[in-house]
């Protein structure tokens, strides 16, 4: 075993033994050598197009894989399993697809059986790591950087793609990327070049399943959301994907069971077409890492429907499910769309008392903001707004994120936080006032909405007829996942420089690769709260 695709790594370098997230060895064993497969079907699904030939169910499958690997998400061996039979049985047909070709055929895209036998399959698993072996330093921190940008968008693809919307460009360059990961010709300059526009692709990925969203449940629109209980049974929901709170909003209608968000889920309260739902009620807990602690409390169901889970305690195990790409080994798992298990569970259990909290707000969507872009560019003007901070991206459980929460606290009255994905529970709850009406904190939402909050730097900067990077604006992130490294590249894609990353510098990032983000763009590492809003404020 060795992975590094997360913050967590151990060490700064990388989990060996096991994973930080709870990954066993055969498990991340046999992601590698999913991967490797998928590469090898990519080789071919490449070779396809290049002739004008290509495949829906490759297409499909391909983004599932990949969600498949990312940072906990599936943690069964058997499951994992099922997929790589299943991508070697795609790799023949995208190998038929492509038909005679006049290149070299790397040993990745082979045809090649699986064992049957688990042990040969473990053996055959090891012997595909996440590294090339004999493959320059500065190429493999460019071709990880490159391969986990890829699965943090294909999560993104596959949301998409549950609302029935896809892009074939997403598709087109999934397999061109993979395939040059086989391509020992390539350059470094090569890999520079394609992590770049591995930022567009996940910017077209984003705009996508913005789409996607708005057009299926309406912009969000800024809605109190109620940190308190509801008297009733009750199903807690956690994960990304809105398709499945809806269709789990409509299987409970009428059966007194309360639905309450956690983690990302908690932008969903802001849309229009689920706010009508009057049980989905309010929000438990804070983001993932601390599930262990929070879950034992809810007298009820609890659901994932994407990452980020963990491995479960046993007093809330019973009553916790798994969906769709999300397997844990001996939690129940729900295929489709029948949620009558976790209804009855519901049910069954204690549920809560009415007990009434503090009230949040999200849903300050690019729509929302830009509606009251107006009063934005006149507080601006006349000096009541100096400075916007967009704080934000994933939470973890690893010392120094304290920092987010102390930089929110020490930013000046007359600045505006702009906040997404799970980072924002680290000061969410917090007063931070407004300034002339307009909140000094605007959850724009989960971290698949950084293409809200790109829309709305570019809108400001078009307003003041000024660059991105010219504007009163400056981005802290938090990492902890591969979603965030597609981020950070649409973020470098579209030239906005000066970013400061936390709380710690991914692992497979080498020096050299490191010095080049700096040259180009200013990227550094937190520091303090004090010292960081002291050089950014000037």
């Amino acid at each position: 075993m060795f992975c590094y695709q997360c913050e967590g790594a151990a060490q700064g370098i990388g989990c060996s033994k096991v994973g930080v997230c709870g990954k066993q060895p055969d498990v991340s064993d046999l992601q590698d050598l999913l991967i490797y497969a998928l590469k090898g079907m990519a080789f071919w699904a490449d070779q396809a197009r290049a002739k004008g030939n290509k495949d829906a169910e490759i297409d499909r499958f391909m983004i599932k894989a990949l969600f498949t690997t990312v940072t906990n998400v599936d943690f069964s061996d058997s499951s994992v399993a099922d997929v790589i039979k299943e991508a070697v049985v795609l790799k023949a047909k995208a190998k038929a697809l492509a038909g005679d070709i006049s290149v070299p055929v790397p040993a990745a895209a082979q045809v090649f059986e699986l064992p049957t036998d688990q042990a040969a399959l473990m053996a055959l698993s090891q012997l595909h790591g996440i590294k090339d072996p004999g493959v320059d330093e500065d190429i493999q921190s460019l071709r990880s950087t490159i391969l986990f940008g890829i699965k943090g968008y294909a999560a993104y693809a596959d949301h998409a793609l549950i609302l029935e919307r896809e892009n074939d460009e997403i598709y087109a360059f999934t397999h061109k990327a993979l395939a040059a990961m086989l391509d020992d010709s390539l350059q470094l300059m090569d890999y520079v070049g394609m992590a770049m526009e591995c930022g567009r692709i996940n910017l077209v990925t984003m705009e996508l399943l913005n789409k996607a969203h708005t057009d299926t449940y309406g912009h969000p629109v800024p809605t109190p959301v109620q940190l308190g209980t509801k008297a009733g049974k009750a199903i807690l929901v956690s994960g990304h994907d809105l398709r499945f709170l809806e269709e789990l909003l409509k299987q409970t209608e009428g059966k007194g069971i309360n639905i309450y968000t956690h983690g990302e889920m908690l932008p969903a309260h802001g849309y229009p077409e689920l706010k009508k739902f009057s049980h989905l009620v309010g929000n438990w807990g804070g983001a993932w890492q601390d599930q262990h602690k929070e879950f034992q409390n809810f007298p009820g169901a609890i659901v994932f429907n994407t990452n980020c889970i963990q491995k479960p305690a046993d007093n809330y195990k019973d009553r916790l499910f798994t969906w769709d790409r999300v397997q844990f080994p001996d939690v129940r798992h729900i295929d489709g769309w029948d949620f009558s298990e976790v209804i009855d569970c519901a049910l069954a259990a204690d549920g809560f008392p009415d007990a009434p909290g503090q009230e949040i707000l999200t849903g300050f969507g690019h729509n929302a903001v830009l509606g009251v872009a107006d009063k934005v560019i006149d507080a601006v003007k006349a000096g009541q707004i100096k400075h916007f901070f967009l704080v934000g991206g994933c939470d973890g459980a690893k010392s120094g994120r304290n920092y987010y929460t102390e930089f929110a606290e020490k930013a000046p009255k007359d600045t505006v936080i702009l906040t997404l994905a799970c980072g924002k529970y680290r000061f969410n709850k917090m007063e931070f006032g407004d300034i002339g009406g307009i909140p000094r904190l605007l959850d724009v939402g989960q971290c698949n909405d950084a293409y809200s909050a790109v829309q709305i730097a570019l809108a400001l900067a078009d307003a003041f007829e000024c660059g991105v990077n010219d504007l009163p604006l400056s981005l802290v992130l938090s990492w902890y996942e591969q979603k965030a490294v597609a981020i950070l590249l649409t973020l470098l894609h579209l030239g906005i420089k000066n970013i400061k990353i936390g709380p710690t510098l991914p692992a497979f990032i080498t020096p050299n690769v490191l010095n080049f983000l700096v040259e180009n763009f200013n990227i550094g590492p937190i520091t303090t709260a004090e010292e960081d809003l002291k050089q950014i404020l000037g």
